[in-house]
């Protein structure tokens, strides 16, 4: 099981980096070929100002962002697939059916002893929560029967079990969120890096001699504004996706605890009225 789930692991993160990969060379291409089309342009011409009117005129005062808007584009677009595929991920790792509904099934059935059906409930449940409180209620079947070991070695085994099957399921959960919360911090930086060069091409038009440089200006200011947006955009869509599935992962934290320590205390009590 933990070879499958490193082997899980390896093959998620290779898929991260070539889709980190793929996704920056589609919008380098997307900026230079769909933004930069001269179409978008008066005159025909990437030089000039975008046309004044229709979908052109957008593209190209985007395009005006200069060479960061490329790097900026890639970073929104991963937040959005990573997002996606985490939504995908933790959605499945709920499992089938209502979580609250399954704890408290499974809580009910600890309660009257009925250890079989309980684990029938994690088959059905299936996800995370479904393969840790599984893999722990077997581990309570196999104590329960245990006649070598104490009381405190058998509780000990049945919380090794919880912990063990509960760190091989949750980096599998966290996966990919370290690349949101960068691009949370990265792209309101790289944004501002394209904030600085805008207006140092703008101040640069102000600064020549006689009448300032018009287009140069508006150039800059755009390039300027345009970073600053897609910069700020991409750091609020990570931070808000992030703080969600993290306050997803904690939830189905919790319930894992809940019921784990339901099933240790039910253990113990269970232990206890057989020794006496």
């Amino acid at each position: 099981m933990a070879n499958q789930k490193s082997n899980a692991g390896k093959a998620k993160s290779f898929f991260a980096s070539i889709t980190m990969v793929i996704i920056f060379i589609f919008s380098v291409i997307f900026y230079m070929f769909v933004l930069g089309n001269p179409e978008n342009f008066q005159g025909g011409d990437v030089a000039n100002h975008p046309i004044e009117e229709g979908m052109g005129k957008w593209l190209g005062t985007v395009y005006k962002g200069g060479i960061i808007v490329p790097v900026l584009m890639s970073f929104f677009l991963m937040v959005i697939t990573f997002s996606i595929e985490r939504l995908l991920t933790i959605g499945k790792a709920t499992g089938t059916g209502s979580l609250d509904e399954f704890v408290r099934k499974v809580k009910t059935m600890l309660s009257n002893d009925n250890i079989d059906g309980a684990i029938s409930e994690c088959s059905k449940q299936k996800g995370s929560v479904g393969n840790v409180i599984q893999a722990v209620l077997h581990k309570y079947k196999e104590m329960m029967g245990e006649n070598q070991m104490a009381k405190d070695q058998k509780v000990l085994a049945i919380q090794k079990e919880l912990e063990d099957a509960t760190s091989l399921e949750l980096p599998m959960l966290e996966k990919n969120l370290t690349i949101l919360a960068t691009l949370a911090s990265v792209s309101t930086l790289v944004g501002l890096l394209g904030t600085v060069l805008g207006m140092i091409r703008a101040f640069a038009a102000l600064a020549q001699a006689g009448a300032p440089d018009s287009s140069a200006l508006s150039t800059g200011i755009s390039e300027a504004l345009i970073n600053t947006a897609l910069g700020i955009g991409s750091s609020a869509f990570a931070i808000i996706f992030y703080n969600i599935f993290t306050s997803r992962i904690d939830n189905l934290t919790y319930n894992i605890d809940e019921v784990g320590f339901s099933i240790i205390q039910t253990f113990g009590s269970k232990v206890g009225s057989v020794n006496k």
